[in-house]
């Protein structure tokens, strides 16, 4: 994948851990998620889209 080995997959994480913070990973993760499920859709062609505002309330 890329030429990356595991050394540098944990070096990569580290710093989205850093960054982000371990609290937004699984936020993050449920996003990322999506938009592949999303794109997967729409390069087969298929109609329907999932787009959902957020029910957070700031």
């Amino acid at each position: 994948m890329f030429g990356f080995g595991m050394p540098e997959m944990i070096i990569i994480l580290v710093i989205v851990l850093v960054v982000f913070g371990a609290g937004k990973l699984p936020e993050i993760g449920g996003a990322l998620g999506k938009s592949i499920r999303n794109f997967k859709k729409a390069a087969d062609g298929k109609d329907e889209i999932e787009i959902k505002p957020s029910d957070k309330k700031e």
